[in-house]
């Protein structure tokens, strides 16, 4: 198949988290090129219809067959394709591999490198990721020295926050026969990247593969995320001539699942998933006992981009929660909370943002770089997940439902987690009650996060400990018998 990138004469790409399949016919009625490309990350403007000629692309957001039918009989009668009055038109290098910044809510922030294939490139053509520079085999040794720049993205990747050499080292050293497995369960970004840029992050799989000597790599996500499998397995499919076997299995669509050794349980087939004792970890003793690379997809993308094009320090972030629309932006290390923010419109006014996922850490200071040190730092989590709290939610129901759920959905392994979940939401209800002991909640997370044998129990008492720092004087109000938004409608439940 001919790239489209560069490609003489007129290009409209149909970008959309769903298959574009009416607006494609539409196009496809004239003898205009028109495609299907993945979601922009930005579903506010979706599905959204680019028009593109040489250097420059027209832009049409939340587009209707109607409107299609008016934009394609515009240029198929030769018009320019300002014509069709696009709510935004962009010049860039004729030959750009990626969609360009556009002066539109969630596209004119940040620099789209990882994020750049997502609504330009056809997800599961060979020929467009070629065309962006992929499938050139890089060097063992610059593979390596990538790995020691790169740090892990996600609670889900073996490496979390964490520079990728030391542990490829300790898989290349292990005996037995490594296999990278490819972790995206349970995050939107990894979900994004699988349906709308897969070849980036298989491209990465396979040079961690060659560089720590597995021959196979495994792509793991959830049952839920049916587009993503389906894109990531044509893609697959496609790819020419890969280095190693490239397989896709789905788990359970159970927050746990995306632990890194509940995930390789579940791909085991196990229908019990708990968590692995450590040590050895799965760089040593991994799937089926043999040494596993567990990398989740925004890992993977960045060491693609970082191999083609140096490099690749961005962070992705997904804001969701209380907005009009959730969005998927890709910033600098440096860039803060706030930028990420502004790409969506909040439902109400902002109050507080969960940070980190859905054991994050709250807080209303948006003034905090993205990457990881200050984040950490700020005792806020790095899994790139962002929730929005309007001035209408409250604080304490908030982390009432967000430990329940913890005590509900821990696998049981370790007691610090088992027990500390549950003995957590009974003090976050004795709140209700009358009784707010900020020092018990503080000592009872200090040891969840020390003796927990894996990132569940460690992180699950955060948003309790953040809520205790942060909005004190909430939680006090409660234990007097007043909620300060008139919201909560009863004590969280404890089971």
């Amino acid at each position: 198949m001919t790239s489209i990138i560069a490609a003489d004469g007129t290009t409209i790409r149909i970008s959309g988290t769903g298959p574009p399949s009416d607006l494609l016919a539409v196009a496809r009625e004239s003898d205009v090129r028109a495609v299907a490309v993945g979601s922009t990350g930005v579903p506010a403007l979706e599905p959204l219809v680019t028009v593109t000629n040489g250097g420059e692309t027209a832009v049409h957001t939340d587009c209707s067959t109607a409107e299609l039918d008016t934009v394609v009989a515009s240029v198929s009668g030769g018009s320019d394709i300002r014509a069709a009055e696009p709510d935004a038109v962009v010049e860039h290098d004729p030959g750009t591999a990626t969609l360009p910044p556009v002066d539109l809510p969630g596209l004119d922030v940040g620099r789209r490198r990882v994020l750049g294939a997502a609504g330009w490139r056809r997800p599961t053509d060979a020929a467009d990721h070629e065309a962006a520079g992929g499938f050139d085999a890089p060097e063992t040794t610059a593979v390596l020295d990538a790995g020691a720049d790169l740090r892990g993205r996600g609670w889900g990747d073996l490496c979390q926050d964490e520079p990728l050499a030391p542990t490829w080292e300790t898989t290349r050293d292990a005996d037995g026969d490594p296999t990278v497995v490819v972790n995206a369960h349970g995050n939107p970004t990894d979900a994004l990247l699988l349906a709308s840029a897969p070849f980036d992050v298989l491209e990465g799989a396979t040079a961690a593969a060659e560089a720590v000597g597995a021959d196979g790599v495994i792509v793991y996500a959830s049952t839920a995320d049916e587009r993503a499998v389906e894109t990531v397995r044509a893609a697959a499919a496609n790819y020419p001539d890969p280095p190693v076997a490239i397989d896709v299995v789905t788990g359970p669509a159970e927050h746990r699942a995306a632990e890194p050794t509940m995930a390789l349980e579940a791909i085991e087939g196990n229908h019990r998933l708990e968590a692995r004792i450590r040590p050895p970890g799965p760089e040593s003793v991994g799937l089926h006992g043999q040494p596993t690379l567990v990398h989740t997809p925004r890992t993977l993308a960045n060491l693609a981009v970082a191999l083609r094009e140096g490099e690749a320090d961005t962070r992705t972030v997904t804001v969701e929660g209380d907005v009009a629309a959730p969005a998927t932006v890709e910033l600098a290390a440096s860039d803060t909370l706030s930028t990420a923010v502004d790409a969506v419109d909040v439902d109400g006014e902002f109050k507080a943002a969960c940070v980190g996922g859905r054991f994050g850490g709250l807080t209303a200071d948006l003034d905090v770089a993205v990457g990881p040190a200050a984040l950490s730092a700020a005792d806020l989590g790095t899994e790139g997940v962002v929730q929005v709290l309007a001035d209408d939610r409250c604080v304490l129901e908030f982390v009432g439902q967000r430990t329940q759920f913890a005590a509900d959905e821990n696998c049981g392994r370790c007691v610090p987690c088992r027990e500390g979940t549950t003995q957590l939401a009974e003090l976050l209800r004795d709140i209700y009650d009358g009784t707010y002991a900020p020092a018990d909640i503080r000592e009872l997370v200090r040891v969840m996060d020390g003796s927990s044998i894996c990132a569940f129990g460690v992180e699950a008492g955060r948003p309790a400990r953040t809520a205790v720092a942060e909005f004190e004087a909430e939680l006090q109000a409660h234990a007097d018998g007043d909620c300060p938004t008139d919201s909560c409608p009863q004590p969280a439940e404890v089971t």
